[in-house]
């Protein structure tokens, strides 16, 4: 049952309702000024479309809190513009279109274990690993001999996501890429044969 939090309980990551919508606390801050009440800063961004707000609440003041539930899911399949999920232990499936997956989208693969946030019965949002190993299906070859340090080229991944790469990854690598960071290479983690 969803109920009231206090500012002074916010914290990054906590979920709370705005203007009767579901949102997640990106960041926060407590300011006491030398003159007049103290407040709180908040940057929250929504779970149904990932706006982002930046309210001012007055110190003390409360949010509801939605009534979320999460369910462990495994991604299964695409099919036209849904990304269909199903819960492991009791087969039951769910989709989320691509315009509610955000940037997600870009790093799903089938199998892959993730979190889905529900909302009055609704799917809304989908969480990921913090990284993911995505294989490498096109990429210029690396050149013997360059070795500008820092130098990097764009590689396309087997989501259709092109993120860049040192120069010495190759086709059929696969790498690990952060989902956190808006898909950031961090390493390879095996090479193409």
């Amino acid at each position: 049952m969803a109920g009231f939090v206090d500012t002074s309980e916010f914290r990054n990551g906590l979920k709370i309702l705005w203007e009767d919508k579901p949102y997640v606390i990106e960041y926060f801050q407590h300011v006491k000024p030398g003159k007049g009440s103290s407040f709180t800063r908040t940057k929250i961004r929504s779970l149904l479309d990932g706006r982002v707000l930046e309210p001012t609440l007055k110190s003390g003041d409360k949010v509801g809190t939605p009534d979320i539930e999460s369910k462990d899911m495994q991604f299964l399949y695409v099919q036209g513009d849904e990304y269909h999920f199903m819960e492991k232990k009791t087969f039951e499936q769910t989709f989320l279109t691509k315009e509610g997956l955000g940037e997600a989208a870009n790093f799903l693969k089938e199998n892959l274990d993730v979190e889905i946030l529900f909302w009055n019965g609704k799917a809304i949002n989908v969480t990921l690993p913090n990284s993911v190993d995505l294989k490498v299906t096109k990429c210029d070859p690396g050149v013997r001999g360059d070795t500008v340090s820092g130098a990097l080229k764009p590689a396309t991944l087997e989501t259709g996501y092109t993120v860049n790469v040192p120069l010495f990854i190759n086709e059929g690598d696969v790498l690990k890429i952060d989902t956190r960071e808006g898909g950031k290479y961090l390493t390879r983690v095996a090479t193409g044969g």
